[in-house]
């Protein structure tokens, strides 16, 4: 199910019958298209039937140190174009959300200090306000279905944390995508979380989570979680009927794809438990909550690895990114022939 571009109106005249149809029902209102900014790169191509990948911009604004965040966004977009992909890499600028920023844009987000985070509750705030900001899962997702595209490849979700039974906390990520039909590929949710919790919280919002040649659930830095999933395809082409079979049952909710990280380059998985008790500990110590936690986390992980965390990170990235644009052509293709 798609959504219609929001800036150039003359694209959509070209697109087949089929994709049109989808794109109706989900097209944003005129307040809504005046609202976000998509580079006319982004709109022709969702206009053409082309294939396009969204990329979040927290991974360059609030993942990853500098220069070695913007490096790698920049190579995330390298790497899809070589693979005659469009990417769409997603944030606020000047309290514009923009979808496909540029070079530019990317390079002055990845060096600004103290941007937001921003969640879909955060983008009317900081569009009224005109500040930058890095868009998180949610708001990416909820950004790329308004300019009509229908892949995301992120490195991990957002979920439910330990102790939420008490404290409530459960990332927004779980139930923007309960209600945005896109398809996200990641390693899973992040390793600080609660990963059975939020697996049943998946269940609960009718989200369904798909393995990539695995039916053992990622976890994020390593290749398997230790929870096992119901269901997994083996080609991005059969991930595209799976999308197509969603979207022809008018579904509202998006497609997760986990693609765990190469065995080879994981962070060794009988280390991961004592580096995660160290960092929980750290943080209730230091009195970090809220949504200072994971980047806290992720950054004390960073540390006590001595870096090899953070290139699983890029790791994980790297396959995500490769995966989305693979799965996004083979949609592509399989529009064209229906047209």
């Amino acid at each position: 199910m798609t959504g219609l571009p929001t800036s150039t109106p003359e694209a959509t005249s070209s697109a087949p019958a089929a994709r049109s149809a989808r794109a109706t029902r989900s097209a944003p209102s005129a307040r809504s298209a005046r609202a976000i900014r998509v580079s006319e790169e982004v709109a022709q191509a969702v206009a053409d039937g082309r294939p396009v990948v969204a990329l979040e911009s927290t991974i360059f604004t609030h993942g990853l140190p500098r220069p070695r965040n913007l490096a790698v966004a920049l190579e995330a977009e390298k790497q899809l174009r070589e693979a005659g992909v469009v990417p769409a890499t997603i944030g606020v600028h000047a309290g514009v959300p923009t979808v496909g920023l540029s070079t530019e844009q990317i390079t002055e987000l990845s060096a600004t200090d103290g941007l937001d985070k921003v969640s879909l509750r955060d983008l009317p705030v900081v569009a009224a306000l005109g500040r930058h900001g890095g868009t998180t899962v949610a708001a990416t997702a909820f950004l790329a279905h308004r300019a009509g595209i229908r892949v995301f490849s992120t490195g991990g979700l957002g979920g439910v944390h330990f102790g939420a039974s008490e404290s409530f906390d459960e990332s927004a990520d779980m139930t923007t995508l309960a209600a945005t039909p896109v398809t996200v590929i990641s390693a899973g949710v992040k390793s600080i979380l609660d990963i059975r919790a939020t697996l049943e919280r998946f269940e609960t919002f009718n989200i369904p989570v798909i393995g990539y040649r695995t039916r053992r659930y990622p976890g994020f830095y390593v290749t398997d979680s230790g929870h096992e999933i119901a269901y997994s395809v083996e080609s991005p082409e059969e991930a595209a009927r799976l999308i197509e079979a969603r979207d022809g049952l008018d579904l509202p909710q998006a497609v997760l794809i986990a693609n765990p990280v190469d065995p080879a380059k994981q962070l060794p998985p009988e280390e991961l438990d004592g580096i995660l008790a160290r960092a929980w500990a750290e943080a209730e110590r230091q009195g970090v909550t809220g949504n200072a936690s994971t980047p806290f986390l992720l950054d004390f992980i960073q540390r006590d690895t001595h870096g090899r965390s953070l290139e699983v990170n890029v790791e994980v990235y790297r396959g995500n990114v490769r995966l989305g644009g693979q799965i996004a052509t083979a949609l592509a293709a399989a529009a064209g022939s229906e047209a």
